[in-house]
């Protein structure tokens, strides 16, 4: 078994989290034919690529704990 955790940390879970949220926005947005909406659909799905990257470096960026 891989010592590596493969997803299954905060930092993952956080971006899946922001994806499903950005894409119920959007779907919701264009079934409403709401643009500003589907905008901020758009805004959610760009901090879900980012918001995992930030959260870990900054993990990384911490003394590890012995």
């Amino acid at each position: 078994m891989s010592s590596s955790s493969h997803g299954s940390t905060p930092a993952a879970w956080t971006g899946v989290v922001l994806v499903i949220i950005a894409f119920f926005i959007g779907t919701l947005a264009i079934i409403l034919a709401n643009w500003p909406m589907f905008w901020v659909g758009v805004a959610v799905l760009v901090l879900g690529g980012i918001v995992p990257l930030v959260m870990s470096r900054a993990k990384r960026a911490t003394p590890a704990h012995h």
